[in-house]
């Protein structure tokens, strides 16, 4: 058995989900849990455990699980 990707337990655990629910489909907006308050959530914690900042432009194009991946990549985490 594989680690939990890192990306989607901090997606389940922001949106406070189960990790069942979350892969690179998931998109904002799709599910009521991931709505404008809980996305910035979100955000903090990715920044968090990633330990990246992310800029204004990042945060508005993070519009699914995929996207948040190519996101971090700009900042140079691999997840």
């Amino acid at each position: 058995m594989t680690t939990a990707d890192p990306l989607y337990q901090v997606f389940a655990d922001s949106l406070a989900i189960p990790l069942e629910q979350v892969n690179d489909e998931l998109t904002y907006n799709t599910i009521p849990q991931w709505d404008s308050t809980a996305h910035m959530v979100l955000v903090a914690e990715l920044e968090n455990h990633f330990k990246v900042m992310l800029d204004t432009d990042d945060i508005i194009d993070m519009s699914s699980v995929a996207k948040a991946r190519e996101i971090l990549a700009k900042h140079g985490v691999t997840a």
